[in-house]
């Protein structure tokens, strides 16, 4: 189940925020146990969310939360132990991320084990050609492995916890139920933002939700879903629509339409599920931090990467690169740990070769830019130069992102500049709606935001209630919905 859907927008939602604030005011008592009582409300909500992705991972997510609370106890301060605490962090970390690799990479090991060792009569370029696709033989018939909903986020956010609590950066959680609500509280659970325990703990057992808070979170998450589903879904259309053809006779004029629709849909569908989440958030008292700053309004790459997906760029920084050394080191050790960086960032995405490859370029892009370029762009006084230089690089590197292999991609950015103009062929792919939804997409992508404040504007809990019914309307009149970090 995601946010974006008539399930959860007309039953889960309703249902969840009747029984959070109805049954404290019915059972009463003090202000402590009201929290408390609406914790184990939330946190069996957010458990019943998780389920809908699949029962059996339950206990996934209930093992995360048993290693890493453990875990808290063994690295916290309270050690006299220095070994005992790092035990405690080791644990963490391979409990983690062996989870994470596990689900996450174990198809592509098995297709690489198949491809070399067990292909049999295939020609060399053929077992190469299905290590860089993911598709093995079916030789060792090992069944492939089911990626877990959101798996990424939680598993990073639970981590997080770990390494504050032994740096000294975060109180202990010792109550198990108040920790499974920061791992699993479903707003941010399985797209984030990435939630640090030390920015929720005290909102854990001490939050409160005034009628303007609530107010606020409802304005955000209806802005957050007319985004995802009036204008993403509609570009998500003409996106999947090409990609389903024979790539490599595409045009030109259809491969940079694509090309530019889904750089604005993987912006709209992600962003506006974080804006969801951030409402659905406020909507129970928790003040997530923001995890879109228009980031197509960057002049630079390293800007970019300050604006887009915040929390992950940020959990990266303190995790990382700061660790490795960040900039307080020589340039060539802090072009490394740069490169380090995004090489993570890339397999973080997915076990295929498109998402190393684009961490990867990203990665030397930065390092670009650090060494030399970044200057040139800092004293250009025509900084829609560098917005549209930025906005071009990174709208190919998300044709690399999109691509279901690194073949379907360079061959697609080879006809986008070798495929002919062929204008008519528009025509096909365009349609009233997608024209309004490719023109909201750009007036919307931070020009106009960048000037005026959704506080600012007058009768906005008016034109909420007008981009709810609208989204409503839309999910009930169309049975496309996809979100593409649901996959992470």
């Amino acid at each position: 189940m995601v946010f974006s859907s008539l399930t959860f927008c007309t039953i889960f939602l309703p249902i969840c925020l009747l029984a959070y604030y109805g049954i404290p005011r019915l059972v009463g008592g003090g202000i402590y146990n009201r929290i408390l009582l609406s914790n184990y409300i939330l946190l069996g909500f957010s458990l019943l969310f998780y389920a809908f992705g699949g029962v059996k991972y339950l206990a996934l997510i209930s093992l995360v939360i048993l290693i890493n609370w453990g875990a808290g106890f063994l690295c916290s301060k309270k050690q006299d132990s220095k070994h005992i605490r790092r035990l405690g962090l080791i644990l963490a970390i391979l409990g983690d991320l062996g989870l994470l690799f596990f689900f996450k990479y174990f198809n592509l090991f098995i297709a690489t084990i198949e491809n070399i060792f067990y292909a049999g009569d295939l020609k060399l370029s053929e077992r190469i050609t299905g290590v860089f696709t993911g598709n093995g033989t079916g030789a060792l018939g090992i069944a492939e492995i089911v990626l877990p909903v959101g798996i990424s986020f939680f598993t990073f956010q639970a981590l997080s916890y770990v390494i504050d609590v032994y740096n000294d950066t975060a109180e202990l959680q010792p109550n198990l139920f108040n920790f499974a609500l920061y791992i699993s509280c479903f707003p941010q659970l399985i797209a984030g933002p990435i939630v640090h325990y030390r920015d929720v703990a005290t909102q854990i057992t001490e939050r409160q939700v005034g009628s303007y808070e609530f107010a606020e979170g409802i304005k955000r998450f209806c802005f957050g879903l007319a985004k995802k589903v009036i204008i993403a879904n509609t570009l998500a259309g003409i996106v999947d629509k090409v990609w389903k053809t024979d790539i490599s006779q595409l045009d030109a004029t259809v491969a940079w339409l694509t090309s530019i629709c889904y750089t604005f849909q993987i912006y709209y569908d992600f962003s506006g599920y974080s804006d969801m989440a951030i409402g659905l958030g406020k909507m129970f008292g928790f003040d997530f931090k923001e995890n879109f700053n228009h980031p197509y309004r960057s002049e630079s790459i390293q800007e970019f990467w300050r604006r887009w997906h915040i929390s992950l760029s940020t959990w990266f920084r303190d995790y990382v690169y700061i660790p490795l050394g960040g900039s307080r080191c020589s340039m060539k050790r802090t072009c490394l740990n740069i490169f380090v960086v995004f090489l993570l960032t890339g397999i973080w995405h997915g076990a295929n070769f498109t998402f190393l490859i684009w961490g990867l370029i990203y990665g030397l892009l930065l390092i670009f830019e650090r060494l030399w370029f970044g200057e040139i762009l800092k004293k250009n006084k025509l900084k829609f130069i560098n917005r549209l230089l930025t906005f071009f690089i990174v709208n190919l590197l998300w044709v690399i992102f999109r691509a279901k292999t690194i073949l379907d991609a360079f061959l697609f950015i080879s006809r986008m500049f070798v495929g002919g103009i062929r204008v008519l062929n528009l025509l096909t792919y365009l349609s009233g709606m997608s024209l309004i939804a490719i023109f909201l997409a750009i007036l919307f992508g931070g020009f106009v935001q960048a000037h005026i404040s959704i506080k600012a504007v007058k009768g906005s809990m008016v034109i909420c209630i007008v981009l709810l019914v609208l989204s409503l309307l839309f999910l009930v009149n169309g049975t496309y919905n996809p979100f593409i970090y649901y996959q992470f």
